[in-house]
């Protein structure tokens, strides 16, 4: 295993990852639409690009797997419930904060190695590794945007309303 696979395999396992935690906050916090919505469309990118990782995992001897299976049940509805009965009190404020901040930290995380990614594919003239980081790597900032916007527009009220 060389440098390059190693990356490959940690940036799989992070967008994996994030995928999961996107799905998992979408269905917590279910009451909040915008964000339920937005998260979701943003897991779906996420799982892509844990689709195109695999593929092209395959050209360097690698061997990874595809997206998680987001419909895990019974867990989705105890957190899709949880999430109605909670409604807009502020203590799901709090948690949702949490989240956000958790999913910044995974996407920063996953941004890095992207760029790392980048950096070894022009190092060593990898053309369809560097157009994989180059066409998903945009997205995964714009995940940060995302969590960085809300956590600045909802910590005022939230932190301030306790």
């Amino acid at each position: 295993m060389n440098g390059i696979t190693l990356t490959l395999r940690v940036l799989h396992h992070g967008e994996r990852r994030l995928a999961h935690d996107l799905v998992t906050m979408a269905e917590r916090h279910a009451v909040e639409h915008e964000i339920h919505h937005v998260a979701t469309d943003l897991a779906a990118w996420s799982n892509a690009h844990v689709r195109r990782l695999a593929d092209l995992a395959a050209d360097h001897g690698l061997r990874l797997g595809g997206p998680h299976d987001p419909s895990d049940g019974l867990l989705a509805t105890l957190r899709s419930k949880a999430s109605q009965a909670a409604g807009h009190r502020p203590e799901p404020g709090l948690l949702l904060l949490r989240d956000l901040c958790e999913l910044h930290l995974a996407a920063a995380e996953n941004s890095l190695h992207w760029e790392m990614l980048a950096q070894a594919a022009q190092a060593s003239k990898d053309t369809k590794l560097l157009e994989l980081a180059s066409e998903c790597h945009p997205q995964t900032l714009r995940q940060m945007r995302w969590t960085d916007t809300l956590i600045k527009e909802l910590s005022p009220q939230i932190l301030t309303s306790l």
